[in-house]
């Protein structure tokens, strides 16, 4: 049965505006660039370059007249406004506020901008470039390129044979079988690099220790490459989870040739197509910092890297068209359509206005945050000893600038700083805290970096389990939970105890 109620919430809605500024907060330095080159296309009204003081000549018209002339414009479908054009002249035309200049004060030592340089070399192409190599019919070429097109980035054919038969039959209108496709992807598996066209890590291993073989003649029983060989294709469970023992006993080896033939394993790239650029149309991705910390003798100075930023500056020629727009009102020669072209010149204006402010609200609140980042990290950047970074969270930084949690969070979540001891994701610098026996509060980030060490140096023999390295760390004065040392491994990818024995 419907029922009518009445019910009261609160809701807080935000404007167009406020979602793009909270946007510019949000993207890195490296794409700030394209997001100017967007605006600047979309709108006229927007430019390029620098203000220019003849650009305050022509204003005196608007400026020396004693009385504001009031239009109205009409209360049209669409608009239903009443203009005052010499306010909005003056407003544009005198104060002139509208532009944003990115050099002036942050790279005007800097000279030339940056072009961040790869060299697109897609492995996709690499693979069909070697299709030429095989004696393949028509028929055959489609279907090994549509093999390699299968092929993902890290160089795996993880698509089930039959689904590519289906993709052939619909895509090209050609019938194959999924013998012909093991047939052909067979051939692929002989290309560069080696391991190419695997279907899991097992085969890969074993397709680049057959290209290491096909070189060697009359080689041993107990060659370090025919024991590696063996290992991967008859016992590669065992040697997954590092049973050494089994290995031993069933290959019947000492300690020495496993040794040998499990340093041959760790030689492999179980990734072949990590030396090569990702596919047509996936964009590099490159570490651009954000902000810039120099130490000039003893002081730190911050500064924003905006080295591709133009400066920005609202279109003369738009500025023009709206004073004469208004010398035509003034003189009573303001038609229906210059009404319309009116509206459309004070909406561009406004949109590059906004636009040009939005930025100057981006650089101010990225270099409060940063700034206070910075004070807060003073030693560590002073530094570089991870000693020295404090505990941080989101809200001290909140608290010290006035900005909300969550634009700071914006701003932190995808920028990068330099600073002499190397660029650092700004998200890094925030952590948890926690009390050692003393009393003080350490950052949960040096716990951290002191398991790593630990694990770096223990006995790959005998690795640590979490039980043992949170008797170390409680020796050393940090009383943490066996299960907190877990969750600690797990963010650094430090894996269990078991997989990291070595022989």
């Amino acid at each position: 049965m419907i029922k009518q109620n009445l019910s009261q919430k609160m809701l807080l809605k935000l404007s167009p505006q406020q979602i793009q500024l909270m946007k510019l907060f949000q993207i890195p330095t490296v794409s700030l660039e394209q997001r100017i080159q967007q605006e600047l296309e979309e709108n006229p009204a927007l430019e390029e370059g620098e203000m220019y003081d003849d650009m305050y000549s022509q204003s005196s018209e608007t400026s020396t007249d004693s009385d504001l002339v009031k239009e109205d414009f009409g209360k049209d479908s669409e608009t239903s406004e009443t203009y005052e054009l010499d306010d909005y002249v003056n407003e544009y035309m005198e104060d002139d506020p509208n532009i944003y200049n990115y050099g002036s004060e942050q790279n005007s030592e800097d000279g030339d901008r940056t072009i961040p340089v790869s060299m697109d070399f897609s492995f996709h192409e690499h693979l069909e470039n070697q299709l030429s190599l095989l004696n393949l019919s028509e028929d055959q070429i489609i279907v090994a390129k549509q093999i390699i097109g299968s092929i993902d980035d890290d160089g795996y054919l993880r698509r089930d044979p039959d689904a590519i038969t289906d993709d052939l039959l619909f895509s090209q209108n050609l019938i194959t079988s999924t013998e012909e496709i093991y047939r052909i992807l067979r051939q692929i598996q002989k290309f560069d690099p080696p391991g190419v066209g695997a279907r899991n890590l097992q085969e890969c291993l074993a397709l680049q220790l057959e290209y290491k073989l096909s070189f060697e003649n009359n080689i041993s029983k107990n060659d370090p490459l025919k024991i590696a060989y063996r290992i991967i294709n008859e016992m590669f469970d065992e040697f997954s989870k590092k049973h050494f023992e089994k290995l031993k006993k069933q290959l019947l080896m000492d300690e020495k040739d496993l040794r040998a033939a499990m340093e041959v394993i760790l030689k492999l790239n179980p990734k072949p197509a990590s030396g090569y650029s990702r596919s047509k149309g996936e964009f590099q991705q490159y570490i651009v910092p954000d902000f810039i910390i120099e130490n000039k003798n003893g002081e730190l100075e911050l500064s924003l890297n905006s080295k591709n930023a133009p400066d920005l500056k609202v279109s003369n020629q738009y500025k023009e068209m709206l004073r004469s727009y208004k010398r035509n009102a003034d003189n009573g020669k303001i038609t229906k359509k210059d009404k319309e072209t009116i509206l459309f010149i004070r909406q561009k204006i406004d949109s590059a206005k906004w636009f040009i402010d939005a930025l100057q609200q981006r650089y101010e609140t990225l270099m409060a945050t940063m700034y206070a980042i910075m004070q807060f990290q003073y030693e560590y950047f002073l530094t570089g000893d991870p000693k020295n970074q404090k505990p941080m969270i989101l809200k001290d930084i909140s608290d010290v600038t006035g900005l909300d949690i969550s634009t700071i969070s914006r701003v932190a979540n995808s920028k990068f700083v330099q600073t002499e001891f190397g660029t650092m994701l700004l998200k890094n610098f925030f952590s948890e805290s926690i009390q050692n026996e003393e009393g003080e509060e350490v950052s949960t980030k040096e716990i951290k970096n002191l398991l790593t060490n630990i694990v770096k140096e223990e006995n790959k023999q005998k690795p640590l389990s979490d039980d043992v390295l949170k008797e170390i760390l409680k020796n050393k004065g940090f009383n943490i939970a066996r299960r907190t040392i877990t969750k600690y491994r797990e963010q650094l990818n430090i894996p269990v105890a078991r997989l990291r024995k070595e022989l």
